[in-house]
C-alpha cells in the first residue's frame, strides 16, 4: 500500500513539474528519496508517458496538421515548415543521447549532479527572461536557429538540467515571442521523450500495474499544460520565479549532499 501510494504521489509530482521548467526527472529524483521508494527505470517511463499523452491531446490538432504537410510534401507552407523545425531540432539530442544517455541516466542519483544541474538551470531561466527581439511566426526562427535549440536540449541530459527551460529561454534569445517558444519546446519534447523511452526500455513492456500512475500523470499533466501555456510562461517575466525557485533547489539539494548525506 505505502509503494501504491509513493507511486501516485510521484505521478503527481510528474503531472506539475513536466510542464514548468524546474526538471521533472530531477523532482522524481528528489522525491523517490525523501520517500524513500525507488520505482525503477520503467515507473519513470511510465510517468513520462503519461504527460507525454497530455502533450499529444493538448496539440492534437497541431499535430495532425503537422503530419498532414509533411507527408503531403508541404513543407513551405506553415505547419510543413513547423514540421522540418522540428526534425532539426530534434538531430542533436537524438544524436548524442544515443550514445551518452546511459551515462547520464547513471548520474541521475548523484545529488552533486543533481545540484549542479538546477543550479544551470537557474542561470538559463534567468537569461530567458531577458528582453530580446520579438518575432511573431516560427516559421522565421531559421533552421539554424532550430538546431542551436536542439544544441541546447541536449543539456537536459544533465541530471537537474530542466529541458523545457533550455529550450524555451534559447527560443526565447533566438526571437520567438513567449508562446510560440513554449509551444516550440511542447512539441519539441514529442520526438525527444519517445526515443529516450525506448532505448531504455528495450524490448521490455511497462507492467499494468504502473497504468494508474501513467493516467494520473497524464490527467494532472493536462491541466496544468493548460494553465502553464495559457497564463504562467505566456510572461517570460515570470521565468526569474522559477530560476529563483531552481537556484534555491541547487543551494538545498548540495548543502545537503555535503553536510548531511542525503
Amino acid at each position: 500500500m505505502i509503494e501504491w501510494i509513493s507511486a501516485l504521489i510521484l505521478a503527481v509530482v510528474q503531472g506539475i513539474t513536466e510542464f514548468f521548467p524546474v526538471s521533472s526527472s530531477g523532482h522524481l529524483v528528489l522525491f523517490e528519496k525523501i520517500l524513500n521508494y525507488s520505482g525503477g527505470l520503467l515507473l519513470e517511463v511510465a510517468l513520462h508517458f503519461g504527460t507525454l499523452m497530455a502533450v499529444f491531446v493538448y496539440f492534437g490538432n497541431d499535430i495532425v496538421n503537422i503530419l498532414r504537410d509533411l507527408f503531403s510534401g508541404k513543407f513551405k507552407c506553415e505547419n510543413g515548415r513547423l514540421g522540418v523545425l522540428l526534425i532539426v531540432a530534434s538531430i542533436p539530442a537524438g544524436a548524442v543521447g544515443f550514445f551518452v544517455k546511459d551515462f547520464f541516466d547513471s548520474l541521475a542519483g548523484n545529488l552533486f549532479v543533481l545540484g549542479f544541474g538546477w543550479a544551470v538551470t537557474s542561470l538559463v531561466l534567468f537569461i530567458g527572461s531577458m528582453n530580446f527581439e520579438r518575432r511573431r511566426e516560427i516559421g522565421k526562427l531559421g533552421f539554424g536557429n532550430a538546431f542551436l535549440i536542439g544544441i541546447a536540449q541536449v543539456f537536459s541530459l544533465v541530471p537537474g538540467v530542466s529541458r523545457s527551460g533550455a529550450t524555451i529561454s534559447s527560443g526565447l534569445v533566438l526571437g520567438l515571442n513567449e508562446k510560440n517558444a513554449v509551444k516550440f519546446s511542447y512539441l519539441l519534447s514529442i520526438p525527444v521523450i519517445i526515443g529516450a523511452n525506448l532505448v531504455s526500455i528495450g524490448n521490455r513492456t511497462l507492467p499494468l500495474e504502473f497504468l494508474g500512475g501513467t493516467l494520473l500523470s497524464f490527467f494532472i499533466g493536462l491541466i496544468f499544460i493548460n494553465i502553464s501555456f495559457r497564463y504562467v510562461l505566456t510572461n517570460r517575466n515570470n521565468l526569474r520565479w522559477f530560476g529563483a525557485y531552481t537556484l534555491l533547489l541547487a543551494v538545498a539539494v548540495l548543502f545537503n549532499a555535503i553536510f548531511v548525506g542525503m
